[in-house]
């Protein structure tokens, strides 16, 4: 019996005898750093758009949001205006060249114009189009599908570029 409180007392003083060191909990970035490190984010990205239109050879008009385009084919008329619906074809590749999304072929979809859950810089894009015009459009991550991406075929904080065709315009779809 002594035998076997000696062994249970030793086991305790063994096995209890050392605490585990306490981390401090982690600590939230202020609100500065969170501004600085989102600056660097966007310059970093601007710095991307910047080689993919280098790479392509590319001269791109730039909006005063962020958004750059190239019009390939501009033809007179009345441009999309906000509650109207904007027919179109179009290809959202990634600045890799990834092809994200595609209409299909012969099948334009369509969206209403600022009203719509579409890309904030693709509702600014159509904007400057009449119908039977074609543009490529760079839309940067904060004017498309932001942070988290589209959690499917779009990454987090990715630009898209879409080659966009404006098919029709009209009050109804």
């Amino acid at each position: 019996m002594k035998s076997l409180i000696a062994f249970i007392l030793s086991a305790t003083v063994a096995c209890g005898g050392q605490r585990t060191p306490t981390q401090p909990p982690p600590t939230m970035p202020s609100a500065e750093e969170r501004l600085k490190e989102n600056r660097d984010a966007v310059r970093l990205e601007e710095h991307d758009i910047d080689l993919f239109e280098q790479r392509m050879g590319l001269k791109l008009h730039r909006s005063d949001r962020g958004v750059r385009f190239l019009m390939l084919r501009d033809q007179e008329g009345e441009h999309a205006k906000p509650q109207q619906w904007a027919k179109v074809n179009y290809v959202v590749e990634l600045l890799n060249g990834d092809t994200a999304y595609s209409t299909a072929l012969g099948e334009p979809e369509s969206f209403l114009v600022e009203m719509d859950q579409v890309e904030s810089g693709l509702h600014e894009a159509i904007q400057w189009m009449s119908p039977g015009d074609s543009a490529l459009v760079v839309i940067p991550s904060y004017r498309a599908h932001g942070l988290i991406g589209d959690q499917d075929r779009i990454p987090m904080r990715s630009s898209v570029v879409y080659h966009i065709g404006l098919v029709a315009v009209s009050v109804r779809p």
